[in-house]
């Protein structure tokens, strides 16, 4: 059974000027929750349309499967149908998972074909986190489609998706000992870990998985400096501390613990000091992004995932009542929808 947690929330509409037009409510799951946004807004944030071969994102630029992780849009293109209500566009979402499923080994893990730029074939633990980057944001979108009123239209394909989804799962906690050691240095990656295993243990009702995601959280709430922001190479990151807390909040709606809803307040109330009025994420000072210091390979210079930054803070303002990180959410989206970011 799929446990709830009430959120009151203030919502805030855009008419030219930030106003709060709606009455506090309590909606009982997170597809409710995010309905009660002006509409949109969060389906214009998670566009990411896949090609007519399920392929996404980098595989669709490249024309090629590779791993995956980099098949995570089609999942979050899918979750913005749903709140959309645009079965076209589910539909579309579902094309890449299909696709990726279609490329599942007997070990529960993906197909793997090495990228032009990677010097060496992934190594397994980096196979289990390909895996995790994909399952965190497919388990996130099903979750969400069975709120809804399209679950009917999709119960027999997610009950048949299933077994394929605890395989993989199966995979990941296969290779749970090397999480840590392998990336927690940095604590979104091991919340996109916790955020996989949590909300796949929801999906299954597994009771081992979220035990494991409750260890991963634990962990890298650890990775925070004295006034509660996450370090990223050693210091504070615009970008990196919201994506962070976006997956920590997302973990929370399904797995309920004050220690993230401390944390999450803590690490918000820099992140808000971090976002203009007109929506601009300041970068002065940020250890990773938007500054030059750290590069993708195949991609360049890294930048601000404005995306997660936005919706880190719609989901704040909305779970925590707070109408500034409503407001300031609603404004990067607004910056990013007119191509200044």
């Amino acid at each position: 059974m799929m446990k709830r947690v009430l959120f009151s929330m203030v919502i805030a509409c855009m008419a030219g000027q930030m106003n709060a037009c709606a009455a506090p409510t309590s909606p009982k799951n997170e597809y409710e929750m995010l309905r009660a946004l002006p509409p949109g807004l969060m389906p214009s944030l998670l566009v990411s349309e896949p090609d007519d071969g399920g392929l996404i994102g980098y595989h669709k630029r490249q024309g090629q499967w590779h791993q995956a992780g980099m098949q995570r849009g089609g999942a979050r293109h899918l979750l913005g149908g749903v709140l959309a209500g645009d079965v076209a566009r589910m539909e579309r979402g579902w094309l890449s998972v299909d696709a990726t499923f279609a490329r599942q080994r007997e070990d529960g893990g993906f197909l793997v074909v090495q990228k032009p730029y990677d010097r060496a074939p992934l190594s397994f633990d980096q196979e289990v986190e390909t895996t995790y980057f994909y399952l965190q944001a497919l388990a996130h979108a099903l979750l969400v489609l069975q709120d809804s009123p399209h679950a009917e239209r999709f119960r027999d394909r997610v009950e048949a998706l299933k077994p394929k989804i605890r395989r993989a799962a199966d995979f990941v906690m296969s290779g749970r000992a090397g999480i840590v050691p392998s990336v927690g240095h940095t604590a979104n990656r091991l919340l996109i870990a916790a955020k996989a295993l949590a909300l796949c243990g929801v999906l299954l009702q597994e009771d081992s998985y979220q035990a494991e995601a409750r260890r991963l959280v634990d962990v890298a709430l650890r990775l925070r400096d004295a006034d509660g922001v996450f370090i990223e190479r050693g210091g504070r990151d615009s970008s990196y501390n919201a994506v962070a807390i976006l997956m920590a909040q997302v973990i929370a709606l399904y797995l309920p613990d004050p220690k993230i809803d401390r944390a999450m307040r803590e690490a918000m109330a820099w992140q808000l000091t971090r976002i203009t009025p007109d929506g601009e994420v300041l970068i002065a000072g940020n250890t990773r992004t938007g500054t030059g210091r750290e590069t993708s390979r195949g991609e360049g210079i890294k930048k601000v995932n404005t995306r997660e930054v936005a919706v880190a803070l719609l989901y704040h303002g909305l779970m925590y009542d707070n109408a500034e990180a409503l407001q300031l959410g609603q404004a990067v989206a607004a910056r990013r929808s007119q191509g200044e970011e």
